[in-house]
């Protein structure tokens, strides 16, 4: 960890060497109009500064207090830097901001010039020495304040647990994670960047930022918090734009997390003096006004923030504090409305991830097995940090710390993954970055494996040197389950442009439909997770258009994949012609088999929806074995589907049966894919 007090050391050089000048006529006898103006200052400076301690050691939110103690206090520091007291406040006004880093030098030279200049100098002193890694000197400078503070009492928990913290973190330094940590530069500011939620395929990301925007800044010249989206391409994330439509406010418009599909987004805003939490929705390029969540959720009665989907995409899991409490912010879970009861859920505590101090955001992985909890509870480093918890048996487990370097002692918050865990987005404030919380990127190892020395400098590689993804992805396995995410657009065949169509999930195996969702109306894309184990049917439906079939088969325990399908939408006009890649024939049988089901129904709803279609239903196969029998396997094939649609009413002068073989393939035959491919039931249309 880079020593921050030698990054600052020739800053302060000469000032830490001069004497401790006290805010007295007798030092300023040539300025008391500048010196009135400074000690007015303090004195302004010193209610806020009350005020925000008080919220501190309360577990609650200091507000801008710091920040507008800050401000008077630097109009002093202008007129005399070298006040050990004065350091001291600004140090603490910066080591309780986002911007702690800044606080460190201040607290150093306050410690030269006055180290008793108050009561607390030893327990901030401290807490410089933590962030800046030095943790055996840092609890020596805690078990200094305990010795020499005389109401050290009310404060035990506090010095305890930093004492703890710098004994953990100590451990966790010497032992770190397989894990590359590296900030990701594009989607940061100098201000404040977090709140990252990716969408599972990790190509789309929204986050929040306090950066310059259109609004008026505060009292303090800081701006509200907007969010924001990027796109990645070619390894590299797109300068970032605010949302489009109502989401962003003059109020803090805080992202929460986004829906694994992308459609949806949790928020929290503060409106009069009460925090609570949002649903907005994409429509086409426009994210709806959000829509606070019922009372159940956002309850009159208290705070509410960091709201984050269940895998079963309607209940949720989210923070409360309560004014009766001073414990701060607490896990809770309920219901946004049931889609079988139709109602909402009471709230109710989760057991064992609450630690008494404050909790964080949530995140639940697409499974549902898994928490990610930001939490400044015991077995932290320092500030927030990140930690797990696996379900279990309908329960929740105790939290675990995810280890140095995704944990420092700065605060660790956030946690956003793609669907096959192998990255994951969190923010953090640590040395090094652009500036208060920035935005990083986690690329987990997998488990430790034998040395391959043509490969050893991989794990050497990082931002500065990067490996291709192939090469990381095969020694990633970082949960139980795996999943396939398939994501794509609809458009239209000739003309390419996007189109709005329903996309129907289809288990074969059952017939089952189990997911029905609605593609981008603007820009046609869309994105679902798909569970292993399972042979899928996937049916794409418009208005106007031919519905499209894919096949998908899932084996259990298959590696983690990706599907990006451009599906391309055929008018119905007399010529159009379709594959029905989800009709199934026992193997060298004209026999339909169950699992056709669907996709036959399919065809006898879009022959009832339009009564002027006339159809020809053709059977192919590759070129394998004899001409004679392919084309007698295949006009038997094609006989069967129709003799289906007769039995659903469709009339047998609507449609005719022909059988190819092997004569119209679409694919070479030379392959096996190929040979699939060729093998096939199609429709055309004739007459409409």
């Amino acid at each position: 960890m880079k020593n921050i007090l030698i990054v600052f050391a020739s800053f302060f050089a000469l000032s830490v060497q001069a004497q401790n000048v006290d805010f007295k006529a007798a030092n300023f006898k040539d300025d008391k109009d500048g010196l009135k103006a400074a000690t007015d200052a303090i004195k302004t400076g010193d209610e806020f500064f009350t005020l925000a301690n008080e919220a501190i050691f309360q577990v609650k939110s200091p507000g801008l207090n710091y920040e507008l103690a800050r401000k008077e206090y630097d109009k002093a520091q202008k007129f005399n830097p070298n006040n050990g007291l004065l350091n001291f406040k600004i140090g603490v006004c910066y080591i309780n901001s986002t911007y702690a880093e800044k606080g460190i030098p201040y607290l150093l030279k306050a410690k030269e010039l006055d180290p008793e200049c108050d009561p607390f100098m030893d327990f901030y002193y401290g807490y410089a020495l933590q962030l800046d890694g030095k943790f055996d000197d840092a609890i020596k400078a805690y078990e200094a304040f305990e010795a020499n503070y005389k109401k050290a009492d009310n404060f035990n928990k506090f010095v305890s647990k930093r004492k703890k913290e710098c004994t953990t973190a100590r451990g966790a330094v010497q032992n770190p994670i397989r894990a590359w940590v590296d900030n990701v530069p594009e989607l940061n500011t100098g201000n404040n960047d977090y709140a990252p939620s990716i969408s599972t395929d990790g190509a789309e990301i929204i986050f929040t930022s306090d950066r310059p925007n259109s609004h008026t800044p505060n009292e303090v010249g800081g701006y509200d918090k907007d969010i924001y989206s990027s796109t990645l391409s070619d390894g590299k994330w797109s300068a970032p734009k605010g949302l489009k439509g109502g989401v962003n406010t003059p109020q803090d418009d805080v992202s929460n997390n986004l829906s694994y599909d992308g459609t949806r987004m949790l928020l929290h805003r503060e409106e009069d003096g009460q925090t609570d939490i949002y649903e907005s929705t994409l429509n086409g390029l426009n994210w709806s006004d959000p829509v606070k969540m019922s009372f159940h959720i956002s309850s009159p009665k208290a705070n509410e923030a960091y709201a984050a989907y269940s895998d079963d995409g309607w209940s949720i899991y989210f923070n409360r504090d309560n004014d009766s409490r001073t414990s701060g912010f607490e896990v809770m879970y309920s219901s946004m409305q049931s889609k079988i009861q139709k109602n909402y859920m009471a709230a109710q505590m989760i057991s064992n991830v609450n630690s008494g101090f404050n909790e964080g955001p949530v995140y639940i992985t697409i499974d549902g097995e898994t928490m990610y909890i930001a939490s400044e509870g015991n077995g932290s480093l320092g500030g927030y940090d990140i930690f797990v918890s696996k379900k279990s048996q309908g329960s929740w487990s105790k939290p675990e710390n995810l280890g140095y370097p995704i944990n420092t002692p700065y605060d660790d918050f956030f946690f956003a993954a793609t669907a096959n865990g192998k990255y994951a987005y969190i923010a953090s404030n640590r040395e090094g970055g652009k500036g208060g919380f920035d935005i990083y990127k986690v690329t987990f190892w997998g488990p430790e494996k034998n040395p391959v020395f043509s490969t050893e400098d991989y794990l050497l590689a990082s931002i500065a040197n990067p490996v291709k993804d192939n090469v990381i992805e095969g020694s990633v396995e970082v949960k139980k389950k795996s999943f396939t995410v398939f994501k794509g657009k609809t458009i239209d065949h000739m003309t390419k442009k996007p189109v709005e169509a329903q996309i129907e999930i289809t288990d074969n195996a059952t017939g089952k439909v189990i997911e029905t969702f609605t593609t981008n109306s603007a820009t046609g894309k869309f994105i679902i997770t798909l569970a292993s184990g399972k042979n899928y049917g996937i049916a794409v439906k418009a208005e106007g258009y031919l519905f499209h079939s894919e096949n998908f088969d899932i084996p259990m325990g298959s590696a983690d994949n990706m599907v990006d399908k451009t599906i391309e939408l055929k008018n119905i006009a007399v010529g159009s012609k379709i594959a029905l890649r989800n009709i199934f024939f026992d193997t060298g049988k004209s026999t339909l088999r169950t699992e056709s089901n669907a996709e036959l129904d399919r065809l006898v709803k879009l022959m009832k929806d339009v009564p002027s279609l006339k159809i020809e239903i053709s059977g192919h196969t590759d070129n394998t074995g004899s001409a004679t029998i392919n084309e007698s396997l295949s006009q038997d094939r094609a006989q069967a589907v129709v003799n289906y649609l007769k039995s659903k009413g469709i009339s047998a002068d609507r449609m005719t049966a022909m059988g190819y073989g092997s004569k119209m393939p679409v694919a070479s035959n030379d392959t096996s894919d190929g040979r699939q491919q060729n093998r096939r039931t199609e429709f055309e249309i004739k007459a409409n």
